[in-house]
């Protein structure tokens, strides 16, 4: 909205010219998105303290986590005012690729909303069952997969370190859009247990996306890395601005003690956001090395449970794998920042992928 306001007055006032720069725009939806999500902050924490919307903790978890019962949950509010508002504003609003993922980013918002009230409702641990959240997941992978196979949207896979091979799923590209998407919301889902863990983990992926984006959208930059040149998606660099904004305002509240959680509202948006951004800049197998943390995290959890209904033993102590790391004796804080080092070496290793073709 702000940039059709200023770019209509670019021609009367020196200097607004800049806002056509996509950099630019980007620049400043993140540090919108920054500012709005520490100034909301203190006034949402009080509101969800208020409505006595807090963490339940389940009873099999480490006991630690006892002692952060009743801290105010669903923040995911908060961060998705500091992605959306600041797209809103500074992103070209013609753009389709804007608005496949904010409404995908809205969509899964919807289902964790949902998901934690039940929580709150019940006064347990305890939201909607598994099936139905994967459901409703998999139904709006398949309305976004669906929206881009009908537009025209490339159905070719980017393979890394491959320069000429792109398979052509061809219709298949939608059910592979929607397991995509559905998968990263419930990996970004599993990793949200530790205080800053998820916050700080999607902070790096959503840098690693924001320059992708922009590299993407760039016919130069696009053609001398080999990537397929998207011509509208650049306006996707953006919302991932944005997301990178949002993310570093939450963790100012969401460190080491947590004030507030963001709740699966949070978790399941920020995942279908970083899937839904793959799926545009057609890099849905980087997709695996830029979030390589949450599809750890995921992983462990799929690892726990075949190994336990198949031979009656667990691998680990406990799933997710920071709660392994948990019972061996390492402090929260200790297991966060060792994570974070570990997202951010499979962020740069996303990166350098883009040379070795």
């Amino acid at each position: 909205m702000l940039y059709y306001l200023l770019h209509l007055l670019r021609d009367h006032v020196s200097g607004l010219n800049v806002v056509r720069y996509i950099t630019f725009r980007t620049a400043v939806a993140s540090l919108t998105a920054l500012f709005l999500v520490l100034f909301l902050g203190p006034w949402m924490i009080e509101r969800l303290r208020a409505f006595q919307i807090g963490q339940y903790i389940r009873e099999e978890g480490p006991q630690a986590h006892k002692a952060k019962a009743g801290t105010p949950t669903m923040g995911g509010l908060l961060i998705l005012t500091g992605i959306l508002v600041p797209t809103l504003l500074w992103a070209d609003l013609t753009n389709r690729n804007v608005w496949i993922v904010v409404l995908s980013t809205v969509a899964f918002g919807v289902v964790g909303f949902v998901d934690d009230y039940a929580k709150v409702a019940r006064k347990r641990n305890l939201g909607l069952t598994a099936r139905k959240k994967l459901a409703a997941q998999i139904a709006i992978g398949l309305g976004i997969g669906s929206t881009l196979y009908a537009n025209g949207h490339s159905t070719q896979i980017v393979l890394p370190f491959f320069k000429k091979l792109h398979p052509d799923l061809d219709m298949w590209y939608i059910v592979a859009a929607a397991l995509l998407v559905a998968f990263a919301s419930n990996a970004v889902n599993l990793t949200d247990g530790l205080d800053g863990l998820a916050i700080g983990s999607t902070l790096i992926a959503a840098a690693a996306f924001t320059a992708l984006a922009y590299i993407s959208g760039h016919r130069v930059f696009s053609e001398y890395l080999d990537l397929l040149f998207m011509r509208d998606v650049g306006e996707v660099t953006v919302f991932c601005g944005a997301m990178v904004g949002a993310s570093m305002g939450f963790l100012w509240w969401n460190c080491y003690p947590a004030q507030i959680f963001m709740g699966d509202i949070g978790s399941l948006s920020l995942g279908g956001a970083l899937g839904t951004v793959a799926l545009l800049i057609k890099q849905e197998v980087l997709l695996f090395f830029v979030g390589g943390l949450f599809i750890v995290e995921a992983v462990s959890v799929m690892l726990q449970v075949a190994s336990f209904k198949l031979t009656g033993k667990r691998i680990f102590r406990m799933a997710p794998l920071h709660h392994h790391f948990e019972l061996l004796g390492w402090k929260e804080t200790q297991i966060v920042i060792r994570f974070w080092i570990v997202a951010f070496i499979f962020a740069l290793f996303s990166l350098t992928t883009l040379k070795l073709r």
